[in-house]
This record gives C-alpha cells, structure tokens and sequence, in this order.
C-alpha cells in the first residue's frame, strides 16, 4: 500500500517538474554546449573526438548539477509555500513517504533529462567519428548517480531551509565533494593538529564526488579499475539513503499547524 502512495506522489512531482519552463531552459542551454563542441574541437589541433566528448560529458554534469539542485530545492518548498502539504499530509499519508515521492519524482525527472541529453551527446560522437560510444555510458551513468546524491542532498536542505539557502548548501556540497581528497592532503600537512583534524573529519563526513568521476578515463577509452564502478555504485546508494533518512527525521519534526 504504501509503495502505491510513494508512486502517486512520485508520478505527481514527476508531471510538475516537466512543466518548469527554466528546466527546459537548463536543458536547451546543456544541448547547446554539447554541440558546441563542434566549435572547440574544429579550432583544435588533433584530438578531435576527444574534445567533444570532454566537453560533451561535462555539459551533462555540469547542467545536470543546476537541474537537480534547482529541481530539488524547490518542489518541496512549494508544496509548503502554497500550503497544498497541508492537504497532503492530511491524508492517510505519512511524511517519510511524502519525501520518498518527491525524491523519486525528482529521480526520474533527473533520468529523462540524462536520457535526453546522452542521445544527443551520442549522436554527436557518432556524427563526427562513426563511432558508437558505448564505453562513454559507465561514465553518464555515474554522473547521474552523483546528481541522484546531490538531489538527496537538496532534499535534505529544503525540508528545514529556504530555497536559497538550500542551493547554496547543496552547491557547497557539490564544490567541496570534489575537493575532500584535496583538503584532506592539504590539511594533512599542515603543523596544526585541529586543521589536521577537521580536514580528515571533513573527509570522512563529506561525500568524496570523486568517486562517480570517470569522464578523464572514459574520454582516453581507458577502462575503471576492478571494482571500482560496483563501489561507487553502493557508494552512492549507501550515502543517498543515509542523507534521506535525515531529511525523514528533519521533515517529521517539523510543524506545520
């Protein structure tokens, strides 16, 4: 029964986000950059493809980022803006499962708008190279395991935080989930043991986004090491549910009388 509830609320957030007119926006912007690749590669000299596919894989990361952080931090906000959580939670409907609606509409938004923009990144490879790129999948679907991690994130925020705080604080994520090693490496040479030590908690705590990064290997058809795209795979599931459950304990103490 409950698995129908999270549907319906899924289904229901899924049809409001395609009807955002700045999504579309994101995503012409992103079908844009990719094939403006074109451009970059021709005013390169060799390395023709592989420009268009450094570029093309980080327009996908890149605008997919703006997605799932603006998607994200705003759907459950309105529902609380324009009060319509209180009909909602007014129905036999518990709010863990309203958070898991909205997290999993908010999912498969984020996987039509990857699917959209793989195809034409695809096609693009093929267009210019003849080339079928399938090794560029492994990379794409890590990319949308990041931004599944990072739509639990502005999920987490947005159930106690305003919008804009939420996106700052979700983007914060997102800048420093690809620096953890380096602060860690930094910080661990440094003379002072409280930075030594907030460097490594700050390590351990974050998300280390690294982690899903494969468009370098992926672009020089260089394969992962053994293990390393099961790991970052469980990676990912393990630290979105744990942020998630957060958002639950958060969203539940919230009063909305």
């Amino acid at each position: 029964m409950f698995a129908m509830r999270i549907k319906a609320i899924a289904v229901n957030t899924f049809r409001e986000a395609i009807r955002d007119k700045i999504l579309y926006s994101l995503l012409f912007f992103a079908l844009m950059m990719i094939g403006s690749s074109l451009l970059v590669g021709s005013l390169t000299l060799g390395e023709y493809t592989k420009i268009i596919k450094d570029v093309g894989l980080a327009a996908i990361s890149l605008f997919g980022t703006l997605i799932s952080i603006f998607v994200g931090i705003t759907l459950v906000n309105k529902e609380i803006d324009r009060r319509t959580v209180y009909t909602v939670l007014s129905k036999p409907i518990h709010r863990w499962e309203f958070i898991l609606g909205k997290y999993g509409g908010l999912a498969l938004t984020l996987a039509v708008e990857v699917a959209i923009m793989t195809i034409g990144f695809l096609g693009l490879v093929y267009y210019v190279s003849n080339e079928v790129a399938i090794g560029l999948l492994p990379a794409i679907g890590l990319i949308y395991l990041e931004l599944l991690l990072l739509t639990a994130f502005a999920v987490l925020f947005s159930s106690f935080s305003t919008p804009m705080l939420s996106g700052l604080f979700t983007l914060s994520v997102f800048i420093i989930g690809h620096l953890t090693s380096d602060i860690r490496l930094h910080g661990g040479k440094s003379e002072s043991y409280v930075v030594r030590t907030i460097s490594n908690v700050m390590y351990y705590v974050l998300p280390n986004l690294e982690n899903f990064n494969l468009k370098n290997q992926a672009v020089h058809n260089v394969a992962p090491a053994a293990g390393h795209l099961e790991f970052a795979v469980a990676y990912g599931i393990l630290y979105a549910t744990m942020v998630l459950m957060a958002a639950v304990v958060i969203f539940q103490g919230r009063d909305f009388k």
